[in-house]
């Protein structure tokens, strides 16, 4: 069975790249919400969309956080990030701007673990490949990135308990 971890990302703007990410089946995700969905949590209040995060998170064995252009900027992100860390449970970044949304990609974002409280150094993978001229090659990048996620998944790092 495949590994089973929690993505952690900015869902207005790089949900169709998790799309992408979810079809390489190298790992089984939490459900992932369609709008009207996350907008009934929403609706409920923070402590909702922190139970929703809790119970997403729960029983999975690593957290990876998808990293978009804007996804260091969103405090649920940071809040996943924070969270992981403080459970111990591994933790590791993906960069998926160079993945198509449709058509189009995107540029790199800042690192989200730089935002998150108390939290050390996590191994960022960046499957981005350009091609001759110096642009992004979404396809390449899309190979890359289903030739690598589950080896890239068993990189992640905790925090230690000293």
């Amino acid at each position: 069975m495949a590994k089973t971890v929690f993505y952690s990302f900015h869902y207005e703007q790089d949900v169709h790249r998790v799309q992408l990410v979810r079809n390489v089946n190298a790992l089984e995700g939490q459900p992932l919400l369609n709008s009207q969905d996350w907008e009934q949590v929403r609706r409920r209040g923070d402590q909702a969309i922190k139970n929703w995060i809790h119970d997403q998170m729960a029983y999975k064995r690593a957290v990876i956080v998808l990293i978009g252009k804007y996804t260091a900027s969103r405090p649920w992100v940071i809040y996943e990030i924070e969270k992981a860390w403080a459970d111990k449970k591994p933790l590791l970044g993906v960069r998926i701007h160079g993945l198509s949304s449709l058509g189009s990609v995107d540029a790199a974002g800042s690192d989200p673990f730089a935002k998150a409280e108390g939290v050390g150094s996590v191994p960022i993978f960046d499957p981005t490949i350009r091609d001759w001229s110096g642009n992004i090659d979404s396809k390449a990048t899309y190979n890359k990135l289903r030739d690598n996620l589950e080896a890239w998944s068993s990189q992640g790092v905790t925090r230690r308990s000293w």
